[in-house]
């Protein structure tokens, strides 16, 4: 496929290719291959050649013969639809289909493109520096790989990571780089893990089950004050006490905690489905019904669970 001529403004395919970059300094020799057999792969050509077709297309997509929408966007009006491309991700492995993955992950991937295409346009930075940036990141961050360190365990990989992290990007503290704008229970499990990967953590899951106890007591003794503030200040605590356990026990909570939702999506959409099926609206149901034919889909899960693990026990 033929690559398009580059949109008004951007970098001509010299410069991307070694020429001055968008800061005008001279860009660096190519980085030496550190793997072992790198001089190429079986199929390293095709993702190339598949990686620049898609670079292509959106090139062609922004220049004047391209699309309106397209060439509209901005790296802000993007942010909604990279997410949503970004849960999709994560529906697709919790879902554990594989076709849906590998269509997500393209559309994902075509969002990577388009942030650096808009970037380049704009003489910031290149695709290829981006690329670059984390391709030396990620060898410099395992020096127990690509260099002679030694490492005692995934720990240590972990402390060593975060403390060299702070030190390249010149944070005052190691909880500088947890984005604010995560899911606040991706955020406290990041925030726990920063901490704990210095030192910072409960010595085991019992302290942990203790605090947890610790949180819900204070809760019920807020709510009997009836102290808004109070009551709100403890929940929180019980949560961030929740995510901790998650994490004791290799759980994400905002994973448990989907997973959950989803269970009652399904059990809830079955009740209306159960009524509609008696002619009845889920409105005119008493409560007593709609516990019923819940409890009837706990059951109907729990039979059905009991029979996958005796399955699995026979085999």
């Amino acid at each position: 496929m033929a690559t398009p001529e580059p949109a008004h403004g951007s970098l001509s395919h010299r410069e991307r290719a070694g020429g001055e970059g968008p800061s005008g300094s001279r860009d660096k020799a190519p980085h030496p291959n550190p793997l072992p057999g790198g001089e190429g792969k079986e199929g390293d050509n095709q993702i190339g050649e598949a990686f620049l077709q898609l670079v292509a297309v959106v090139e062609r997509l922004r220049s004047e013969q391209g699309c309106p929408w397209d060439r509209q966007q901005t790296p802000s009006s993007l942010i909604p639809y990279m997410l949503e491309e970004t849960y999709e991700v994560i529906e697709s492995i919790e879902a554990g289909d594989n076709q849906a993955l590998k269509e997500e992950l393209g559309d994902v991937l075509l969002h990577i493109v388009f942030q650096s295409r808009i970037a380049e346009e704009h003489r910031q930075f290149t695709l290829a520096e981006s690329i670059q940036t984390v391709v030396e990141k990620l060898i410099r961050r395992h020096p127990h790989v690509f260099g002679d360190a030694h490492v005692q365990d995934t720990a240590e990989v972990r402390q060593r990571w975060e403390t060299a992290k702070q030190r390249e990007k010149g944070r005052e503290s190691l909880l500088d780089g947890v984005p604010r704008t995560l899911p606040a229970l991706t955020r406290a499990r990041r925030v726990q893990e920063k901490a704990a990967a210095v030192g910072f953590d409960w010595p085991d899951i019992a302290a942990v089950w203790a605090k947890v106890n610790e949180e819900l007591d204070e809760l019920r003794e807020a709510h009997a004050g009836a102290d808004p503030n109070a009551i709100a200040e403890e929940f929180g605590d019980v949560l961030f006490s929740l995510v901790n356990l998650g994490r004791f026990l290799h759980l994400s909570a905002e994973d448990a905690l989907r997973q959950t939702i989803a269970k009652f999506e399904y059990r809830f959409r079955g009740i209306e489905q159960e009524l509609a099926r008696r002619g009845r609206r889920i409105e005119e149901a008493s409560l007593a019904e709609m516990d019923a034919i819940w409890n009837t889909f706990r059951r109907r899960a729990q039979q059905e669970k009991d029979g996958a693990e005796g399955s699995d026990h026979a085999s």
